[in-house]
C-alpha cells in the first residue's frame, strides 16, 4: 500500500451538527452561476435525461450547510436508498471496534465455516476492506466513464446474495465463494467481503441483531446525530453492510463529516487516529481508485467517497474542507453522468482554494 496522506489541520472553532446543520453563506468566490444551473437541472421537470431522478442534494462547506434541495416528494429526514455506500458505514464499525482494541486489521476475518487449512482462512481483515482478497465475486464491471455494467444473472454473485437464495444468511453466502488469487494480487469488488466483515463486527460485539443494533446506535449514529439511520438484517441476523443503510441526506452528510474530521466529533475520538488516512490511500492494485472500503478520486483537492448504485454520492474534500452528498435513482449505464456532475457540483468551490 502506498505512503498515507495526511490530512491539512483542521479548522479552528468547529460547530458539530449533531442536532442540527448549522447554516452558512457561500464564499463570494463560489461559482453561483455554474451551482445554481447544475441544481435547476438536477431537480427540472421533467426529470433530465442524463441524471434521470434526484432526490436530494445536500452540500457542507467549512462545517455550514450551503446547499440544500429536494425533490417535491421528498423530505429532508426522509431515509434514502444507501446501496454500496453501506460498505463505508461497516468500515467505520470496524474502525470502532480497532479503536477499542477489539479487533486488528491484521488478523484474519476468521469466517466460521473456513477449517484452519482452507486457505480463505488466512485472508486478513485489511485485506477485505481493501478488497484484496483472492475471492471470487462477480458484481459488475466499472468502466472508464464511472458508469458499471452489471453481470447477467446467471454469472453474478451478487444478484442470489441479496435477492435469490443468499438473501436470507448473506454472510454465510459470502463465505461459499472460492479463493481464485492469492491475496493482494489483484483488487476485486467484493459486496460479499463487507458482509462478512460486518458479520465479524457483529460476532464480537454479540447480542445478535439487538446487540450490533444497540452498538450501532451507542457508538456511530447516535453519537453524530444520524437520527433516521435505518440498517437492514437478514433473516440470520447479520447487518447487510454491503448494501442496507437507509438514510436521509442530511444524515449522510453528517457520516462524510465524521470522515471530513478524522474521525472525532465534538471533542470525542469515534476513529482511531490515522484510519481515515487509512481508508483514503489507495491500494496499488485497484489503479489508484479503491482505499478501504472508500473510492478515491485522483487529483489535487484530495476528494475520496461513498458510493452506491444507482448514483448514490457522498464525495469528501479535505483541500476544499467540503462534503457533498448527492441521492437518487438513476440507471447503472448512465452512472457516468452523476460521475461528472458531482465533479462539477464540487469544481463550482474550487475558486476557493486557488
Amino acid at each position: 500500500m502506498t505512503a498515507l496522506l495526511p490530512l491539512p489541520p483542521q479548522p479552528e472553532g468547529l460547530r458539530w451538527p449533531t442536532t442540527d446543520w448549522p447554516r452558512g453563506e457561500l464564499d463570494p468566490r463560489v461559482d453561483v452561476e455554474a451551482l445554481d444551473t447544475l441544481l435547476d437541472r438536477a431537480f427540472s421537470d421533467p426529470l433530465p435525461d442524463d441524471l434521470e431522478r434526484t432526490h436530494a442534494v445536500v452540500v457542507i462547506y467549512r462545517g455550514e450547510c450551503v446547499v440544500e434541495r429536494y425533490a417535491p416528494d421528498t423530505a429532508p429526514d426522509d431515509p434514502c436508498a444507501s446501496w454500496s455506500m453501506a460498505k463505508s458505514i461497516t468500515n467505520a464499525l470496524v474502525g470502532i471496534l480497532v479503536r477499542e482494541g477489539r479487533l486488528d486489521v491484521s488478523d484474519p476475518i476468521g469466517a466460521r465455516e473456513w477449517s484452519p487449512d482452507d486457505p480463505r482462512s488466512r485472508i486478513t481483515i485489511d485485506q477485505m476492506l481493501r478488497m484484496v482478497d483472492g475471492l471470487r465475486f462477480r458484481e459488475a464491471e466499472h468502466l472508464g466513464d464511472g458508469s458499471v455494467r452489471y453481470y447477467s444473472e446467471e454469472e453474478s454473485d451478487v444478484i442470489p446474495m441479496l435477492f435469490g437464495h443468499g438473501r436470507n444468511d448473506v454472510a454465510g453466502f459470502a463465505a461459499t465463494l472460492p479463493y481464485v488469487a492469492e491475496p493482494e494480487s489483484r483488487w476485486n469488488y467484493n459486496s460479499g467481503a463487507s458482509n462478512l466483515l460486518a458479520r465479524r463486527v457483529s460476532e464480537v460485539v454479540g447480542g445478535g441483531e439487538e446487540g450490533m443494533r444497540a452498538f450501532m446506535e451507542r457508538e456511530l449514529f447516535g453519537p453524530i446525530g444520524m437520527r433516521t439511520a435505518k440498517p437492514t438484517f437478514d433473516a440470520a441476523g447479520n447487518f447487510v453492510g454491503s448494501a442496507y443503510c437507509a438514510c436521509s441526506a442530511r444524515d449522510f452528510a453528517r457520516f462524510g463529516y465524521l470522515f471530513l474530521r478524522d474521525g472525532v466529533w465534538g471533542g470525542r475520538r469515534i476513529l482511531p487516529e490515522g484510519w481515515v488516512d487509512y481508508c483514503r490511500t489507495p491500494s496499488p492494485q485497484s489503479a489508484r481508485q479503491y482505499g478501504a472500503h472508500f473510492w478515491t478520486i485522483p487529483g489535487s483537492l484530495g476528494l475520496f467517497s461513498c458510493q452506491g448504485a444507482f448514483g448514490q454520492r457522498i464525495l469528501i474534500s479535505p483541500k476544499l474542507d467540503l462534503v457533498a452528498v448527492r441521492v437518487g435513482n438513476t440507471a447503472a449505464e448512465k452512472v457516468g453522468n452523476v460521475v461528472r456532475y458531482c465533479k462539477e457540483l464540487v469544481d463550482a468551490f474550487r475558486p476557493t482554494v486557488a
